[in-house]
């Protein structure tokens, strides 16, 4: 992610200097920047999931706590909600896949393919996280959501 940012951080500095600076730019900064930003924001996904630093409604779970079958009970939703959520984005994702094997970027010329790549590794890995916590009903970690909310 670090090093995404710094490319992207670098590439579009040095279009915006060399637009006010020289009347020009460098056409390939705004292709990259963008395919960057979309690995960038998948991978810290991926990353967050784990962790359990998606965004959360913690609020209405708290009040669960001192129901412990209730609460496993919502887990499980929540769980099966997360796989049918990577299930759907990674079918979208994969047709997004297929149809850009096809062509390429303007200025760059990757495979666009390689735009809805991220989504769907991320949607594979998230899944994967997920049944796993489904099958060893790893309980929710509500720690963190006193000092969110």
């Amino acid at each position: 992610m670090a090093l995404c940012l710094a490319v992207m951080a670098a590439a579009v500095f040095i279009n915006v200097v060399l637009r006010y600076a020289f009347g020009s730019g460098v056409a390939a900064s705004e292709e990259l920047s963008r395919l960057l930003f979309v690995w960038m924001v998948f991978i810290g996904a991926t990353a967050a999931y784990p962790l359990g630093e998606h965004m959360a409604f913690t609020s209405l779970l708290i009040p669960l706590r001192k129901k412990p079958h209730l609460m496993k009970l919502m887990t499980g939703l929540i769980r099966l909600a997360v796989l049918l959520a990577c299930v759907l984005v990674g079918w979208g994702a994969w047709q997004q896949v297929v149809v850009g094997l096809d062509s390429q970027s303007v200025v760059l010329g990757y495979s666009s393919a390689l735009l809805p790549l991220p989504a769907l590794l991320s949607a594979l890995v998230i899944g994967v996280i997920a049944l796993t916590q489904l099958i060893r009903r790893t309980p929710l970690d509500l720690g963190h959501g006193v000092e969110v909310e």
